[in-house]
């Protein structure tokens, strides 16, 4: 019996992957929240399926994504991930992960956790919409423009609503799934 899935994986192996396994799935580690952010900054202007690509590269230019060694990172590491071909090789996007890394861990400090900050704009609970077809997802909502212009405010960089949003989605705190999808009642 086939699987049912979301119209935006169907087709490329990877991407169902990621959507079987891991998209929509709510997250609350710190790190994997990270990574994520991370990985969402990378992307706007471009499609998920090239970060998704690029992601074991990103794991290692990036340290595992362990925020506080990206924190610390000096002139001569950012000129090496921009010689990196295996990553998205983009001035603002590679100090951008470097400045989230240090509001991060502001944040951390501020809440306890990121997991906390960011979970609390949906109560710490997962929003489960009901969309039919892929066209009725919007790509922005009033609360990742919240969580947008928050995050800005406290000097988050590449971090716009659709961003925030698309992170909502991935991290599992909108249930975007279309109801006709498998993973829709799993999430």
């Amino acid at each position: 019996m086939t699987k049912h899935r979301c119209k935006w994986c169907i087709g490329d192996p990877l991407y169902e992957s990621y959507h079987d396994n891991e998209w929509g799935v709510p997250l609350h580690d710190d790190r994997l929240l990270f990574e994520f952010l991370v990985l969402e900054t990378f992307q706007a202007g471009l499609s998920w399926i090239t970060i998704l690509r690029k992601r074991e590269n990103f794991r290692l230019a990036f340290d595992n994504f362990d925020y506080h060694k990206i924190a610390q990172y000096t002139d001569q590491k950012k000129e090496e991930l921009l010689q990196n071909s295996g990553i998205i090789r983009n001035k603002l996007k590679v100090n951008s992960a470097i400045t989230n890394a240090q509001n991060f861990i502001k944040i951390q400090e501020d809440f306890g956790s990121f997991d906390r900050y960011i979970w609390g704009f949906v109560d710490g609970k997962t929003i489960k919409n009901a969309w039919k077809s892929q066209e009725e997802i919007p790509a922005t909502t009033p609360i990742s423009d919240r969580m947008s212009k928050d995050l800005k405010k406290r000097g988050f960089k590449f971090v716009g609503s659709t961003v925030m949003y698309a992170f909502m989605q991935a991290t599992g705190m909108v249930n975007d799934h279309t109801v006709d999808c498998f993973r829709y009642n799993e999430v």
